[in-house]
């Protein structure tokens, strides 16, 4: 079983990252408890991750987890495959979060986890039956968007699952503020005070570009996924899946 590390996030506390947010050896250190404590129904989507692949893996094929950060996902899904032969690639482009997956990981996990730093733009998705992009595609450029589910499609087999987690935006202004408000609630009563609130925002803030869930349905249609739907969400938060 991978380690996981209980190092409490505290890199907002006192300061702003005018350089914006960076996936850095310090962000990597607190990772685990700063995603539980700021992703409503976090543990959740990794445990449905590793059921939905249980069902979806088809025999032989790869299994893509693009933008692994610290294997979340990966290890849900290794242990759900556990007795299967598989191979995951993990792939992420902070080598801090590669580094310390690395060292995280236990031994029946590296049989079966290949990790790679690289880009995930500039990876040929190949014979999958499953890709993972949790909480990834909110950083990647909104021109890039497209062309990779568009790769991510003609790699997958027939049949195959893709499933996306995103925080993303309501069209009614009112409703988004109000989802905005919960969030923010929720984070407060994870222990995140409103200065930490507000300064992690602002690092955020042209990092990660958030959409609204017709864009991506609009968006998976264009690339050829035949069926899309949300099958997880909290406040502005959610987990879709698309089948090839």
């Amino acid at each position: 079983m991978s380690k996981r590390s209980d190092k409490r996030d505290t890199l907002f506390e006192q300061e702003t990252h005018p350089g914006g947010f960076v996936f850095d050896a310090r962000v990597a250190d607190v990772f685990d408890d700063m995603i539980n404590r700021s992703v409503p129904g976090y543990s959740t989507i990794l445990a449905m991750i590793g059921v939905l692949a249980e069902r979806y893996y088809q025999d032989g094929s790869t299994i893509y987890d693009l933008g692994c950060s610290l294997g979340g996902a990966s290890c849900a899904m290794a242990a759900r495959l556990r007795g299967r032969t598989h191979r995951i690639m993990a792939v992420d482009n902070s080598q801090a979060m590669i580094d310390k997956l690395s060292n995280q990981l236990g031994t029946e996990e590296k049989k079966c986890i290949e990790l790679h730093c690289r880009d995930i733009r500039d990876v040929a998705v190949e014979d999958a039956s499953l890709v993972v992009l949790n909480f990834t595609l909110q950083f990647i450029p909104l021109n890039d968007r497209a062309p990779l589910l568009d790769s991510i499609y003609h790699g997958l087999r027939p049949g195959g699952l893709l499933i996306i987690s995103e925080k993303f935006e309501y069209p009614d202004a009112k409703l988004n503020d109000l989802f905005v408000d919960l969030y923010h609630g929720f984070k407060q009563a994870q222990g995140y005070s409103e200065l930490e609130i507000s300064h992690k925002r602002s690092a955020l803030e042209n990092v990660l570009i958030p959409e609204s869930i017709e864009s991506h349905r609009r968006r998976l249609q264009a690339a050829g996924f035949s069926t899309f739907d949300v099958w997880f969400q909290c406040f502005n938060f959610a987990s879709m899946v698309a089948f090839k």
